[in-house]
């Protein structure tokens, strides 16, 4: 197949919103992208590895995933080692995205870092705008900045209409998770 497709790829996608779904999106594309024999890289904000069901398929599918969350959530304020992992995340995304190795990277709940204020909103603008031109780009998360919409090509809002939460079901393997 020849490769010609590529030349057309380098826009900029934000899932974001309070609905489920964000991570599913991305991984859709991912998937469509590696279907097409595309390189993908999935850098995980806030995850921490060997937990979620994206992680354990990477092998199996052909991608690469690379998750920088620690073992705990956070909620309210970030402790300093959730800001550090944020970073390490962060610089390692500066990396990728730069290199022009990987037809599509998805930075999963980079948003999310942004709203709970452990990354500065003008270091992952200044990150979208360096992408390598061939680089299809996502970011992921609740409450991404507005001020990121003007850099992006698509923007999508997941909007919680209802949630089994709502009825105390939790996080269900292989359907949350």
């Amino acid at each position: 197949m020849s490769e010609s497709w590529k030349k057309k790829l380098g826009l900029v996608h934000i899932y974001t919103g309070n609905g489920k779904g964000k991570t599913t999106a991305a991984l859709g594309l991912a998937l469509r992208m590696l279907g097409n024999g595309g390189r993908v890289i999935v850098i995980q904000f806030m995850k921490a590895p060997k937990v979620y069901g994206e992680y354990f398929m990477a092998e199996k599918c052909g991608y690469v995933i690379e998750s920088y969350g620690l073992p705990k959530f956070v909620h309210g304020e970030p402790d300093e080692d959730d800001v550090q992992a944020a970073r390490r995340a962060l610089e390692r995304a500066k990396e990728v995205v730069k290199s022009g190795e990987w037809d599509l990277v998805v930075l999963d709940e980079i948003c999310v870092a942004l709203g709970f204020g452990m990354l500065d909103v003008e270091e992952v603008k200044e990150l979208v705008k360096s992408k390598a031109p061939n680089t299809e780009l996502v970011l992921t998360g609740r409450y991404c900045p507005e001020e990121l919409f003007e850099l992006a090509d698509y923007v999508t809002e997941m909007r919680e209409i209802k949630h089994p939460y709502q009825k105390g079901i939790t996080a269900r393997r292989g359907v949350e998770y």
